[in-house]
């Protein structure tokens, strides 16, 4: 298991965010390629997932898609931006995806964006 899966822990293959979402997996493909979720290649058959925290009730946490585009702007892979989204940041108390599903999104885009300098 590689360190970015380890890190995020619970991942869903795109079929189960489509149905979690209630929507098609074409619609899946369409918020990846506009950068409302990113996914990585997981486990021993490397099927498509998402981090399960990327959702919360039933959607994408509202503020996600703001800084996937902000750290992939600042030149950060997919794997690069999950794993920084996941790791435990103790001036955070937590890691920056607790703190965009709890709502502090401004705290968490301003530390993406000084991550392009």
């Amino acid at each position: 298991m590689s360190t970015v899966e380890s890190l995020v822990g619970d991942w869903l293959p795109l079929p189960d965010v489509a149905q979690l979402l209630d929507v098609s997996i074409t619609k899946v493909h369409g918020l990846l390629d506009e950068r409302a979720l990113a996914a990585l290649r997981v486990g021993e058959r490397r099927i498509r997932s998402v981090p399960a925290a990327f959702l919360k009730d039933g959607h994408v946490v509202e503020s996600l898609k703001g800084t996937i585009v902000v750290l992939s702007d600042a030149g950060y892979s997919d794997e690069e931006l999950i794993t920084w989204l996941f790791t435990p940041d103790e001036s955070l108390r937590g890691r920056p995806i607790d703190a965009l599903r709890d709502g502090r999104k401004t705290e968490i885009r301003r530390r993406a964006q000084s991550l392009a300098w």
